[in-house]
């Protein structure tokens, strides 16, 4: 798991990099799935001290099978994504300011031009509040779920990101270093929106726009880069 921890620490370490954490808010992990393990940051370690012996190693049941340190509090919340979302290899989860904002709001993110629609297809949507049995009960998992039942309709590849209502942001991709970017760019893209709302708060985004952008960059008939 030694080249799998190393990348998950790399994640972890390119949130600080991006100004995306701060103290020890967030967290980033990743998973092989030829193994069925993944690799998570340690709860409550600060990024100053952060090593690659550090990462917790767990089975898809949240099982610890190789670390000295407690996972990450939000473990059951990527465990449940890994299960439901199997195209995905890393994931991370920040409190970045203005994506958060967003998800306190309870708003989904609009994509009002193409620097959105490069990276999300559509508006990055937020969850549904969760009930009070939920929050007492297994909040975290509860967390996992109420994101995978918002993506009912939605594809997780297209869309490789999410505002949980009155928390935060979780983004993920192939890899956790691209959990990581799509987490930086989860923040410009929610910055620039509520930047474009306060200069026009009537401003939409362009369909046909967003549409060629995004599919340019991704899917079969993919143009864009070498």
């Amino acid at each position: 798991m030694t080249g799998l921890k190393k990348q998950v620490l790399e994640a972890n370490l390119e949130l600080v990099r991006q100004r995306l954490v701060i103290y020890t808010w967030g967290n980033a992990s990743g998973i092989d799935r030829e193994r069925g393990l993944v690799v998570i940051k340690p709860s409550g370690v600060s990024y100053d001290t952060l090593t690659e012996d550090d990462m917790v190693v767990l089975d898809l049941d949240g099982k610890v099978v190789e670390g000295h340190l407690k996972p990450s509090s939000d473990t059951p919340t990527h465990l449940a994504l890994y299960k439901a979302f199997p195209q995905i290899g890393g994931i991370v989860h920040t409190h970045s300011t203005y994506a958060t904002a967003w998800a306190q709001a309870g708003k989904d993110l609009p994509c009002l031009g193409t620097t959105h629609a490069d990276y999300f297809h559509g508006p990055v949507p937020c969850t549904e509040s969760l009930s009070a049995e939920q929050v007492r009960g297994q909040y975290e998992l509860e967390t996992g779920n109420a994101i995978i039942r918002r993506f009912e309709s939605l594809n997780p590849q297209f869309t490789p990101g999410v505002l949980v209502k009155n928390h935060g942001p979780f983004t993920w991709g192939a890899s956790p270093a691209l959990a990581a970017y799509h987490a930086r760019v989860l923040e410009e893209v929610a910055q620039m929106a509520f930047l474009t709302l306060q200069i026009n708060p009537s401003a939409t985004g362009d369909p046909l726009l967003e549409e060629k952008h995004f599919f340019r960059k991704h899917g079969p008939g993919a143009t864009y880069g070498q």
